[in-house]
């Protein structure tokens, strides 16, 4: 996301290295540049023409401070106005009411049924007891949709054979006080474009339910067209926040550089893949981290916590400790992995590391291409040779290579690999254990010091 946008700016930033101070003369050139990279991402000439001014006026006349660079200071001022520019803080959701109800609003394709869904999810993780509502009754499998993804994702759908949309909310709200759902996630109709009778619907559930949270689902995908929804939607409906989706295939981030800005309204959720665990808080600060190729390490920290669990680290550790680490644990790590995203967004979040776009996407596909190879390596293993890695003898490898296609060298290759990872993974757990031991020692030396000065002390005290 970002990604053609950011590399500019970095550009940018990069040539103003070496001036003394920022002045008219040599930001002039930079803020020309500034402008013509928001208007390719497709950001609304409104918001570019706002941002340039205020980058300006900051800017200007500013001294360089001491040991800091004018691209340092760029960096900083545009850092400033882009967090800004996405909503300066942190929005969360509003739970209110018993039910809490949230609204989800849209256009059809923009996302909405699934984005439901994934909110279902994340609240599920969160602690709450989500009931998804069929709530759009015209488009054809819509409920059918909404219930499928129900289902793969375990969380109950309320619908009705019925159009009437005010009563089957109401019967919603009723059964969710009955059952304890304590949050209803309406999924309401959507249109192929804006019209009065789509907004009487929404108007109407708006003013008897009184929902907590409206939530306007865009597709950042369509650029400019996001803000004229936004703003249409809000006009008539006066939203409380929006969810961007497809934000990881939007290399161009106009929208989402656009609709706070123009609706004043903040984004409080983003889509980040198509696996249904991918929608995330928005954070302005973070997000103006990374446009800027600073990285996101409290994001990367944060799903690092979500994907591994505590209880199979242990388990790891322990067998790394033993050097009994097999290739079904590999398997099981590597799985692990896979839920942390592609590793195209992963290299994007690790501060400091100077990476084109297609530099990285490049080494994104060539790992993800190695480790499918591995995962189709492993898999033709009998399943005693991937816990016991040991029996690997000449003529269990060249069934393996027959079996997965890959070449008696590349096997011959992973397995030597696989083994001087195992050896390794054991030399780390040793040093770890020695300095837990030699830590311990001290600490019990330094305990004994503390108590003989403590009685020492007390007799002088006496």
């Amino acid at each position: 996301m970002f990604d053609s946008l950011s590399d500019k700016l970095q550009d940018i930033i990069a040539k103003t290295a070496g001036q003394k101070e920022l002045t008219q003369d040599n930001m002039q050139e930079a803020l020309r540049e500034i402008r013509r990279a928001l208007l390719e991402a497709d950001v609304n000439l409104r918001v570019v023409k706002a941002f340039i001014s205020n980058i300006k006026d900051r800017a200007e006349g500013e001294n360089v401070l001491q040991g800091v660079n004018p691209s340092q200071q760029l960096v900083k001022i545009v850092h400033d106005e882009l967090i800004e520019l996405l909503g300066k803080e942190v929005k969360p959701l509003d739970f209110s009411g018993h039910p809490n109800l949230i609204m989800m609003l849209g256009l059809q394709g923009s996302g909405k049924t699934t984005s439901s869904a994934k909110l279902a999810v994340k609240l599920k993780k969160e602690g709450r007891n989500p009931l998804l509502v069929a709530c759009d009754v015209y488009r054809p499998a819509a409920i059918t949709q909404l219930k499928a993804l129900g289902e793969q994702i375990e969380v109950e759908v309320y619908s009705e054979d019925s159009k009437d949309v005010q009563a089957i909310i109401g019967n919603a709200v009723n059964y969710a006080k009955e059952k304890g759902f304590n949050t209803l996630i309406l999924d309401t109709a959507g249109r192929l474009q804006i019209d009065t009778e789509m907004m009487a619907e929404l108007l109407l559930i708006d003013r008897v339910y009184h929902p907590a949270e409206k939530l306007l689902v865009i597709d950042s995908m369509t650029g400019q067209e996001a803000v004229n929804v936004a703003e249409n939607f809000d006009a008539q409906l006066s939203i409380t926040g929006l969810v961007l989706t497809k934000l990881d295939g939007d290399s161009r981030g106009g929208a989402a550089l656009s609709v706070v800005y123009c609706t004043q309204k903040p984004i409080k959720l983003t889509g980040t893949g198509e696996k249904l665990n991918a929608l995330e808080d928005f954070y302005p600060e973070r997000m103006a981290t990374r446009i800027l190729g600073m990285g996101d390490i409290v994001s990367l920290v944060e799903r690092a916590q979500e994907v591994f669990d505590e209880k199979t680290a242990k388990e790891m550790e322990k067998k790394m400790a033993k050097a009994e680490f097999s290739f079904n644990d590999f398997l099981k790590m590597q799985s692990q992995m896979k839920m942390f995203g592609s590793m195209d967004q992963l290299l994007g979040m690790i501060p400091g590391l100077k990476m084109s776009k297609d530099d990285r996407q490049k080494i994104s596909h060539e790992g993800e291409k190695q480790f499918k190879r591995i995962e189709v390596f492993i898999q033709s293993m009998t399943p005693e040779e991937r816990e016991h890695p040991e029996l690997m003898n000449s003529s269990r490898k060249k069934r393996i290579a027959a079996g997965s296609g890959i070449p008696i060298h590349d096997v011959n290759q992973y397995i030597s690999q696989f083994e001087q990872m195992r050896a390794m993974m054991k030399g780390f757990s040793d040093v770890k254990k020695n300095m837990g031991s030699m830590m311990g020692k001290m600490g019990a030396a330094g305990a004994k010091l503390t108590a003989h000065q403590m009685m020492k002390n007390m007799r002088r005290f006496k």
